[in-house]
């Protein structure tokens, strides 16, 4: 059964979504502000976690703050839970790690539809490690290797850690190679809904891929843009 850790300093937010996910046969661990789901990521509960919903605004320590330190221990997926008037968190989120976001009030059957394709990912990187896989399931540009079925990226022969959102979009753009891809159809392939807000989203997310397979991601080798048009890959 897969474990939700959710943070909010509002007890009655953290009631309804565990409402919400518990129907849906997901368990539930609860963590009112920052600082508690960093302790919680940092203990042996922490292994179990397969996703976090996370409260930007909260005392004692901030979502961004949290997320920021579980990046350096986690790759989890993180959906940050937040306002409408938190655009300016929204993209720091994104910038230090976030995978996703749902801004409040917000609609359960949304909220769910997000956790699952994140939980998706994350089931599909095998975040725990595995074998090589054979060669028909290898990705190669250049030196970039992509081992889909091991679910691991390997650059020059070193292997490259990616989020699974950063996974999917490098997966799909060297499926492309050399086709330039608009940014609202890789949200669309990638996250797998209306691309709302797509460019800032997806233009983060790029730049965090560039700095793990480039040697100078201001001049990259391989992921390129394509300015008003989108991204592609290159050999």
């Amino acid at each position: 059964m897969n474990k939700i850790l959710i943070c909010d300093d509002e007890p009655d937010i953290v009631a309804a979504i565990s409402i919400y996910l518990e129907s849906e046969g997901l368990e539930v661990i609860k963590a009112s502000n920052g600082k508690e789901a960093l302790d919680i990521m940092k203990s042996e509960a922490g292994r179990d976690v397969s996703l976090l919903l996370l409260d930007i605004m909260m005392p004692v320590m901030d979502g961004i703050t949290a997320m920021a330190s579980i990046r350096k221990i986690s790759n989890v997926p993180v959906i940050l839970l937040t306002a409408k008037s938190e655009d300016t968190d929204k993209i720091m989120g994104l910038n230090i790690g976030a995978d996703d976001y749902v801004t409040k009030p917000f609609n359960p059957v949304e909220l769910i539809a997000r956790v699952r394709s994140q939980l998706r990912r994350y089931t599909q990187l095998g975040c725990m490690a595995g074998s090589l896989s054979e060669d028909n399931d290898r990705i190669t540009v250049g030196g970039i290797e992509l081992d889909d079925k091991a679910k691991e990226v390997y650059l020059d022969g070193n292997i490259v850690s990616l989020t699974p959102i950063e996974y999917q979009i490098l997966k799909l753009l060297m499926q492309h190679k050399n086709e330039v891809l608009s940014p609202k159809k890789i949200y669309e392939a990638v996250w797998n809904g209306q691309a709302i807000g797509a460019e800032s989203t997806v233009a983060v997310h790029v730049r965090h891929i560039r700095e793990k397979i480039e040697y100078d991601s201001a001049n990259p080798r391989y992921l390129k843009a394509v300015w008003g048009h989108g991204y592609k890959i290159e050999a």
